[in-house]
């Protein structure tokens, strides 16, 4: 399942990860790390939702 972030529309691909935030790919959403923000407007996870 990939995740949103309700506020730029960037999409959270467990498949694809973010290599730039050290989050491998095949990471599933629930073990990217409590602190990792969005890589487009840093906000925090909780203001992502399921896509």
């Amino acid at each position: 399942m990939k995740y949103l972030c309700t506020i730029c529309g960037y999409v959270y691909d467990p498949a694809l990860g973010d290599i730039d935030s050290d989050v491998a790919p095949g990471t599933a959403w629930e073990d990217v790390p409590e602190d990792w923000s969005c890589p487009t407007c840093g906000v925090d996870k909780s203001l992502f939702e399921p896509a």
